[in-house]
């Protein structure tokens, strides 16, 4: 019979201890890393509807693109430094990198794509939220003096608040700090503070006004062997074109940096083309965020290339040196290309238009698991085994290249991509 000096109950008390002190520690450096970037995202969301608004209102703006393009590769190329590699250098940094990540990237990132979308560029703006997020967490470990792992999981912290504040879905910020690190691997030490910064951060910016959209699938249809085959096809088509989206980018940004070695000059050049193309297309709606083009793509109202001249119009923007995230145009590219393929495969528009919405976006990721909470956390749970069907298999053939160059491949999906 055990006693109270027994060495195993002292074991026991002292593990419990460590839990309680790890638990108040990573509360309050989460808390504190979720309320900043809270406050930060709220400051960005709000600004950025008043720079839509504003282009919108003035569509001469568009002729400005070119400037912008140059003033914001000058800043950057002036006092970005490192800070120039971003949402690499935050997720570089929360591999166990040993680079600052300065609070200058705050102001660059920001002004670079508020200018982005007022003068009418096609981009989106998680990036923007996740390079803050990473900023200041590393400033907050910077004032409190942690320890390199420490330091590791407190920028985590930062990436999923700031994700999580930007689209209102919690859960989905957690685990998508946690699982874009790496291809393969998942950094389960991080989960909880992870978890509370991206919680606090969401609470703050909501509490600022900020409303986030919301997308409805209509009825989920009863599963059949003829609709989980369409789904499947439709998945594949997902992944794909979240593979032609990250490598069209990144072939962009290598192209324009070969032959154009001003940083100025290339996003001079980078808007006069963009520009060009709204008057070859006829169209602005695809400058921005394009969030028009998701509810005409629910509605099934959207053009049957709408997905494929929203996927160009972004891999120029960003592959000339413009400023803003990925996700939000992934996520119009989806929804409008599900829109298409779902009369083609006899499938409810807005059915396939959300499973595309997540589809993409998992696949240019390659964060399956993030994306398919985030297609709950907006969808509801209805639509729960065919979300993520669509993930995985839109997962499996988007390759191993995603997005994000710094993503580390940790197990490789198939030899079929062994060129990436």
């Amino acid at each position: 019979m055990l006693t109270l000096n027994h060495p195993l109950k002292k074991l026991k008390k002292l593990e419990f201890v460590e839990i309680i002190f790890y638990f108040i520690k990573w509360s309050f450096y989460a808390g504190v890393v979720g309320i900043l970037v809270g406050c930060l995202s709220a400051f960005f969301l709000l600004t950025l509807d008043m720079a839509t608004a504003e282009r919108l209102a003035h569509p001469w703006l568009l002729f400005g693109l070119p400037f912008a393009g140059a003033f914001i590769s000058y800043l950057y190329f002036k006092f970005g430094k490192n800070a120039g590699r971003g949402n690499n250098l935050v997720i570089e940094q929360a591999n166990g990198g040993s680079e600052t990540i300065p609070k200058r990237l705050i102001p660059l990132t920001l002004i670079g794509t508020l200018a982005t979308h007022l003068f009418g560029g096609s981009a989106g703006r998680e990036g923007t939220a996740v390079q803050m997020g990473g900023s200041v967490a590393d400033a907050v470990g910077s004032l409190f003096k942690i320890n390199a792992k420490e330091r590791r999981i407190l920028i985590i912290c930062g990436m999923s608040a700031g994700f999580s504040s930007v689209f209102g879905t919690p859960i989905a910020g957690t685990l998508f700090a946690l699982e874009v690190l790496a291809l393969g691997f998942f950094r389960e030490e991080g989960l909880f503070p992870s978890l509370w910064a991206a919680l606090i951060a969401n609470w703050v910016t909501l509490s600022f006004g900020v409303v986030h959209h919301s997308y409805q699938m209509g009825t989920i249809p009863a599963a059949s062997f003829g609709l989980i085959a369409k789904i499947m096809l439709a998945a594949l088509c997902f992944g794909l074109t979240g593979r032609l989206f990250s490598r069209l980018t990144d072939f962009l940004k290598s192209f324009f940096k070969k032959w154009i070695l001003n940083p100025a000059l290339r996003s001079f050049i980078g808007g006069a083309l963009i520009i060009l193309m709204v008057f070859v297309v006829g169209s602005r709606d695809y400058l921005g965020l394009s969030l028009p083009l998701i509810d005409q793509a629910f509605n099934g109202e959207a053009h049957p290339f709408a997905f494929l001249l929203k996927l160009f119009f972004t891999a120029f923007t960003l592959g000339t040196g413009f400023q803003g995230g990925e996700v939000t145009p992934l996520f119009v590219i989806g929804a409008t290309l599900g829109s298409t393929l779902a009369p083609i495969l006899g499938v409810a528009i807005p059915f396939l238009a959300g499973l595309g919405f997540i589809g993409v976006f998992a696949g240019a990721t390659n964060t399956p698991i993030a994306c398919f909470v985030m297609g709950l956390e907006l969808f509801g749970t209805k639509a729960l085994p065919y979300l993520f069907l669509v993930c995985v298999i839109s997962y499996l053939f988007s390759g191993n290249f995603g997005i994000y160059e710094s993503q580390k491949i940790g197990i490789r999906k198939t030899k079929l991509f062994e060129d990436d």
